[in-house]
């Protein structure tokens, strides 16, 4: 069931309430998590990310509930990993022409997870954009090794939110989608397992881009990751954070 995120976005990703566990055993699961897919319908309807394949086909028939696959004019891949792209074979079935936006990394970890289909793809890079109508355009971001060297993130001019990928997720289930609708401890509890077991490893290399995207000076008014809560109020706070946790590790 899709949910309203703000204009013309909607979240039509999975609540996965049974999830246990995450790469293996390596990561356990104590609150659920989401994998999170959104719609955005201007002048071009474009979908950013699928999810995992366990779930493609409720994701796909919920998806047509809200549009003909047929409108799809564009999907956006800011990520190759399986718990990202894993409907979407099953998508490309159906809509096989619909260009797909990505990094040039991702297309090659696409082609080599799921083979040489022919898929319509075009790459991108830092400071590329894709006018969508309506007077917006999607603005993309490299992530690389933010955790995956193929990681992007988008930006939609308008209603100025990042679709951030990976970075400031959670595994953390949350019914209302918002995070000021979660219960806030455990959020940031989540939020904060999830840097120290994702992002940790690349503190570095994630306290350059935190500057290179302030540079930007995006007017970000709303975070939407990959993985749990969106960041409606007060997104920039999860920002912060990641900056000051990347301090503390780079000081060690």
């Amino acid at each position: 069931m899709a949910k309203h995120v703000k204009g013309n976005v909607d979240w039509v990703g999975f609540v996965d309430w049974e999830l246990q566990k995450f790469h293996g055993d390596d990561y356990s699961i104590l609150n659920g998590s989401s994998q999170n897919s959104y719609l955005i319908r201007e002048g071009k309807n474009v979908l950013i990310d699928t999810v995992w394949t366990p779930h493609k086909e409720e994701f796909i028939e919920n998806l047509k509930k809200e549009i003909d696959l047929k409108d799809i004019d564009c999907i956006v891949l800011n990520h190759s990993e399986c718990d990202h792209s894993g409907s979407l074979p099953a998508l490309m079935k159906e809509i096989p022409d619909t260009p797909i936006y990505c990094t040039e990394t991702a297309k090659k970890f696409v082609e080599g997870q799921y083979g040489k289909q022919g898929w319509n793809f075009h790459t991108v890079k830092t400071g590329d954009t894709l006018d969508i109508g309506n007077g917006k355009q999607l603005a993309f971001v490299e992530m690389k090794m933010l955790h995956w060297p193929d990681s992007m993130a988008t930006f939609l001019t308008g209603d100025h939110i990042l679709f951030s990928n990976d970075a400031f997720g959670q595994h953390f289930a949350v019914e209302e989608l918002f995070n000021d609708k979660a219960n806030r401890c455990l959020l940031n509890k989540e939020a904060m397992k999830y840097f120290a077991n994702i992002l940790n490893p690349f503190a570095p290399i994630l306290k350059r881009k935190l500057v290179e995207i302030d540079k930007m000076n995006l007017p970000i008014e709303m975070i939407a990751p990959s993985h749990g809560a969106i960041w409606r109020e007060n997104p920039m706070q999860i920002v912060a954070k990641y900056a000051k946790w990347a301090d503390v590790i780079w000081s060690l």
